[in-house]
């Protein structure tokens, strides 16, 4: 059942890996496969490209563009598609901000600039100068294990200003923070760890971006359901049953771009198979553990 879609970015939304042929050419087959599954059998009403799980630091700025335009079409204006477009560099992420609206993105998900460190002041900046940039909604992307720099919440604040600030992906693993920002804003929270789906959605977040939900969207779509449907307890048990699978996939020690890809292929489902330098592809016995703990999970493949 293809799901309703939700305000500007979706509400069970997958951060879509981004699916390479054998000798490493994008596969752009392979991608509308995995889109059509994704918003099909996956009941996600929103996908975001050519962000870290899609591999962003390694495909080229064309290729996401052709990656936007060819997920654009497989979907079909069932999705809202949001594209990954920060960089560390601001001149480049409003070029590539500029090429996604030109592909046809629904919106845009803008990371924290990352290595140098910008002080709050000219991390406001960034972010507004890339939003005066466009016409598109646009997502903030709050993980600051990878950049080394938080979004602070009076930043968040000053930022919710904006027209075209609109949400927020939290990968902060601050939930009084991000409560803080949900209570005074109507920016929409969007929980970029499985884990706290559930918790995010119980202080007013809108949906969750997933990486999880590559193989498993179903399943991660009905926590939220049973929560909107005033039925907690079957919430806390769907949720409770993708806990196994979310550690195993995002707390292993891999990195969930090539969990996922394992998984996928293990599966024998669309997406799966090679991820670009630096990172590797998962042994044999991962797709093996994945698969089981993914059966466990949700049943047989496919579900």
């Amino acid at each position: 059942m293809t799901p309703p879609l939700t305000g500007p970015f979706g509400r069970t939304v997958c951060a879509m890996v981004t699916p390479f042929t054998d000798d490493g050419r994008l596969d752009l087959d392979a991608a509308q496969a995995l889109a059509d599954r994704l918003v099909g059998e996956g009941r996600c009403d929103g996908l975001v490209l050519n962000g870290t799980t899609g591999e962003a630091p390694t495909t080229s700025d064309f290729e996401k563009s052709d990656l936007i335009r060819a997920v654009r079409d497989a979907v079909a204006g069932r999705a809202r598609v949001t594209a990954g477009v920060g960089t560390n560099d601001t001149r480049h992420t409003v070029e590539l901000a500029r090429a996604a609206e030109a592909a046809g993105a629904d919106g845009l998900l803008v990371v924290t600039p990352y290595y140098s460190r910008p002080p709050q002041d000219d991390v406001a900046r960034h972010f507004l100068t890339v939003a005066d940039a466009v016409g598109l909604p646009v997502m903030l992307y709050d993980i600051p294990g990878r950049t080394g720099t938080r979004i602070e919440v009076d930043t968040m604040l000053r930022l919710a200003e904006h027209p075209r600030v609109a949400g927020v992906k939290d990968c902060s693993f601050d939930l009084l923070g991000s409560a803080k920002v949900i209570a005074r804003t109507d920016l929409l929270y969007y929980s970029g760890a499985e884990e706290l789906n559930l918790p995010l959605r119980a202080v007013g977040a809108a949906g969750y971006v997933s990486t999880v939900a590559n193989a498993a969207g179903a399943l991660l779509a009905a926590a939220l359901d049973a929560f909107d449907a005033g039925a907690p307890e079957e919430a806390v048990r769907h949720h409770q049953r993708a806990l196994p699978l979310v550690e195993l996939m995002m707390s292993s020690g891999l990195p969930g771009t090539v969990t996922a890809k394992a998984l996928l292929t293990a599966l024998g489902l669309p997406g799966g198979g090679p991820v670009r330098a630096p990172l590797r592809v998962a042994g044999a016995e991962w797709g093996a553990e994945l698969r089981k703990a993914y059966e466990e999970a949700v049943g047989a493949p496919g579900l």
